[in-house]
C-alpha cells in the first residue's frame, strides 16, 4: 500500500509540474495566440487593383488604407478596425458595402501588421487608434464612425474610453465582454482570466459611452460565443440595437450581410429617419 501511495504521489507531482508548465507557456506566449498578423506590406500595384491608397498620403508611415473612389461629398467616414488575423487590405468588402451608401471607408492598420513597425499589444494598438482618429478628424471632419471587428471591437472600445474625441457611432461585430472572460471560456481548466495581460474589458470601457451602438452576432460563432457579446450588449447604457445572423459563424458572416442590412445598420448609427 505504501508503495502504491508513493507511486501515486509521484504521478500527481508529474501532473502538477506539467500543469504549471502549461500555465507558464500560456502566459509567456499569449500574444502569439491573440495577434496573428500578416506582416507583408502591400504593394502599390496590389492597392491600385483594389482601388485603395495608403493613408496618410505617401505611404512611408501609413496608418491605413483609404478608398480611392470614395464620394467627394461623403456622408461620413467609417474607420474599420479589423480582427486579429490578416491585415487591412483583406477587408476590402467593407468598402464594397459602404461606398454605395455614400460613406468614405478607412481600413485602419495595426502596428505590426501590413508592414507597419511595432509589436501588437493593447497599449500599442489603442494608442495608435487614438492617433488615427485624431488625424482622420483633422483631414475629414465629422462624423466619424468606428466599425470594430472581433479584436477590433475590443480595440475600438478601449480607444473610445481613453479618448476625449467624439465618435458618432459604433458598429461592433462579434464583440466580447472582456478578453479575460473569453479566455476562461476557451481554457476552462486553467486560471486563464488571471493570466491575460491584454484585458480589453469592453464592458468597462463602454460604460460611459453615449453614442449609438450597433452589435452584430453570428449565432454559430465558436470564437466569440454569443453569450459574451450579449453580456456586452446588456451592459450598454445608450441607444443600442442588436442583429443576429442565423447559420453564420465568426468568419463567414459577410456572406449573410445583405445590402439591406448594411443600409439598416448605417441608418441606425447615423440616426437617420428619427
Amino acid at each position: 500500500m505504501e508503495s502504491l501511495l508513493n507511486s501515486l504521489g509521484r504521478w500527481l507531482g508529474v501532473l502538477l509540474l506539467v500543469y504549471l508548465l502549461v500555465v507558464v507557456l500560456l502566459w509567456w506566449g499569449q500574444r502569439r495566440l491573440i495577434y496573428l498578423p500578416d506582416s507583408d506590406r502591400p504593394t502599390a500595384e496590389q492597392l491600385a487593383s483594389l482601388h485603395l491608397k495608403f493613408w496618410p498620403a505617401g505611404g512611408d508611415a501609413y496608418r491605413g488604407l483609404v478608398d480611392a473612389l470614395a464620394p467627394a461629398d461623403a456622408k461620413g467616414t467609417v474607420l474599420v478596425v479589423h480582427g486579429n488575423a490578416g491585415s487591412a487590405r483583406h477587408r476590402h468588402f467593407y468598402i464594397d458595402a459602404l461606398r454605395p451608401l455614400g460613406y468614405r471607408v478607412l481600413l485602419v492598420e495595426y502596428p505590426g501588421y501590413g508592414g507597419r513597425p511595432g509589436r501588437p499589444s493593447q497599449a500599442v494598438l489603442v494608442a495608435d487608434l487614438q492617433r488615427t482618429l485624431q488625424l482622420a478628424r483633422q483631414q475629414y471632419g465629422e462624423p466619424l464612425y468606428l466599425f470594430g471587428e472581433s479584436l477590433g471591437a475590443g480595440v475600438t472600445a478601449a480607444a473610445v474610453a481613453a479618448s476625449e474625441q467624439p465618435v458618432a457611432g459604433l458598429i461592433l461585430l462579434a464583440p466580447w465582454d472582456s478578453l479575460a472572460e473569453l479566455a476562461q471560456h476557451h481554457y476552462p481548466l486553467l486560471p486563464a482570466r488571471w493570466l491575460v495581460r491584454d484585458h480589453y474589458d469592453s464592458v468597462a470601457n463602454l460604460r460611459h459611452y453615449r453614442g449609438r451602438v450597433a452589435v452584430l452576432v453570428a449565432d454559430r460563432d465558436q470564437v466569440v460565443p454569443g453569450p459574451h457579446s450579449q453580456r456586452l450588449f446588456d451592459s450598454l447604457a445608450t441607444d443600442k440595437r442588436r442583429w443576429i445572423f442565423a447559420d453564420s459563424d465568426h468568419n463567414n458572416w459577410p456572406l449573410a450581410a445583405s445590402e439591406s442590412w448594411w443600409t439598416e445598420v448605417m441608418a441606425f448609427v447615423a440616426g437617420e429617419g428619427r
